[in-house]
């Protein structure tokens, strides 16, 4: 059996780790810069069919379709887009999947600084930067995604996978975002809903 880790050995392990905790957080730009590219940070995309418990939204006009749990229910959203969440017990939202046709200017070379800019003018603040990656597989299509965090301008603090995805005809976003005290609950179920995008 192997001996106990020392309490000075953990201690160090624990520096260690803190240390490169700072690093990361100061290398994805806690000032907003765009977010390093970390490809190993979506690991878990792989284009796939929803399961058939789950329900689907199709984008109005559009082909691009969000599916999400049964759990999860539609609610009202911008024209032309679809959104479904969960809702806490005093009905605050802490998970939401939405998807919204293409709007600006926004290309999958530039999502990475595209998205934490535009949740700036969104009125969001401290938007931080943690991941991104370029040449993802969607179904049927390809994109570009990034990970953040912001807090609302109604002062909810979100954790966001925020994807482009292009296809023959059409370049959709899709968002899937959590509050940090549902994120671990909840990353499973975003990323699912992401592999199954379809558009």
């Amino acid at each position: 059996m192997a001996p106990a880790t020392s309490s000075r050995h953990r201690i160090a392990i624990v520096a260690a780790l803190a240390v490169a905790g700072a690093a990361t957080l100061a290398a994805c730009g806690s000032d907003g810069s765009p977010a390093s590219m970390s490809p190993q940070a979506f690991a878990w995309l792989h284009p796939s069919s929803p399961s058939r418990a789950w329900r689907t939204s199709q984008l109005p006009g559009e082909s691009a379709r969000l599916a999400y749990p049964a759990s999860w229910h539609p609610i009202k959203s911008d024209p032309g887009t679809v959104t479904a969440a969960i809702r806490g017990k005093h009905g605050a939202i802490q998970g939401y999947l939405n998807a919204t046709p293409q709007q600006g200017s926004e290309t999958l070379s530039d999502w990475a600084s595209f998205r934490p800019a535009h949740n700036r003018d969104e009125g969001d603040v401290n938007v931080t930067p943690i991941a991104s990656a370029t040449n993802l597989r969607f179904r049927g299509a390809h994109g570009s995604c990034v990970v953040d965090n912001y807090t609302s301008s109604s002062g909810h603090a979100y954790r966001e996978i925020a994807c482009i995805v292009a296809g023959q005809t059409a370049t959709t976003v899709v968002v899937g975002a959590a509050s940090p005290a549902r994120w671990h609950q909840e990353a499973p179920v975003l990323e699912r809903s992401i592999s199954t995008f379809e558009i």
